[in-house]
């Protein structure tokens, strides 16, 4: 039998040192807590570990905190998810406690957010409608929201403000659910960025583009002075818009840089359940660099949000 010509190691003479004087990433001082019976909320957090995610949230809700103590903008840019799974009294309250100061959603979010208000649901089953060229044809949404966005571009409104005002005056029976309605009854900034052809309502025959166009248009020149404004300290939450809101945000930053401003001590934040690369590149990484922190915090929008917004209110309290 040949011998190998790579003997076993000789592990003799290793040098060691003793375990008391290293550093060391884990200890048990930031270990999590079990629960105990009826414990408040607030013993909830102070429970949790201090790695990872956990550490992440604690800095995420003292990163908005001291925003408004600063009075910086905290910007919520928000996918039609975030009102599809039952968040928009959190937004409301976000809102109405000075939480948040301007919202931003997508063309899809303008849909929901009217049905809600209007008639109490939303969020059709595309699959059966589809097949029989139904999907998307509700009348009274489609012919609605672009009226509204008529008399909106009419009285140069963007359109976030134009479908608010629109409701504030329709007082549908949902009112007080509307986030739209909510903002422009606060008179809050609240824009809608769409890409034409993605939503349900450039169906209807009174779909226009021009109006469509220019009142969106009027929205991104809006969110960007408000980004602007985040100079010094805000905020930027990116919540389940994988793509839109993402490329949006991306292209105000690089025209408040154009202006010379560094958008100083900003905090941005991706909130989904899966994490994307466009939210990843164009939210957590390249706005912040040499100039802030971003974050991702991984879970779902009906979980991870009220427990932002309950550790917000605890932190300000």
């Amino acid at each position: 039998m040949s011998r190998s010509r790579y003997p076993p190691f000789d592990l003799s003479q290793v040098k060691t040192y003793s375990l008391k004087g290293r550093p060391s990433k884990v200890s048990v001082e930031a270990f999590a807590r079990p629960p105990r019976a009826r414990a408040r909320f607030g013993e909830f957090l102070d429970a949790l570990p201090d790695f990872l995610g956990a550490r992440d949230l604690r800095q995420v809700v003292a990163a908005i905190v001291e925003a408004r103590r600063l009075d910086r903008p905290v910007i919520l840019g928000m996918g039609a998810h975030v009102i599809k799974v039952g968040l928009q009294p959190v937004v409301n309250h976000w809102l109405e406690s000075g939480v948040v100061t301007a919202v931003a959603m997508n063309g899809a979010g303008i849909v929901h957010d009217f049905e809600i208000a209007y008639a109490g649901f939303t969020s059709e089953d595309v699959d059966e409608a589809l097949g029989e060229g139904t999907f998307g044809m509700a009348e009274e949404t489609g012919r609605l929201i672009n009226q509204a966005i008529a008399e909106g571009r009419a009285l140069g409104f963007g359109l976030g403000r134009a479908i608010g005002a629109f409701l504030n005056r329709l007082k549908p029976p949902h009112l007080d659910l509307s986030i739209l309605a909510t903002a422009d009854r606060l008179d809050l900034p609240a824009t809608v960025h769409v890409a034409v052809g993605t939503d349900i309502v450039h169906m209807h025959p009174l779909a226009s583009g021009a109006d469509i166009g220019e009142s969106t248009h009027r929205d991104f020149r809006i969110l960007t002075s408000v980004v602007a404004d985040l100079d010094g300290g805000g905020v930027y939450l990116n919540v389940g818009s994988a793509v839109v809101l993402p490329e949006v945000f991306l292209k105000a930053v690089t025209l408040v840089k154009n202006r010379g401003q560094q958008l100083s001590g900003l905090t941005t934040v991706n909130l989904d359940f899966v994490q994307h690369y466009r939210p990843l590149t164009n939210v957590v990484r390249r706005p912040v660099k040499g100039v802030g922190k971003g974050y991702a915090l991984t879970g779902h929008h009906e979980i991870l949000l009220p427990l932002l917004a309950f550790a917000i209110e605890d932190a300000r309290s």
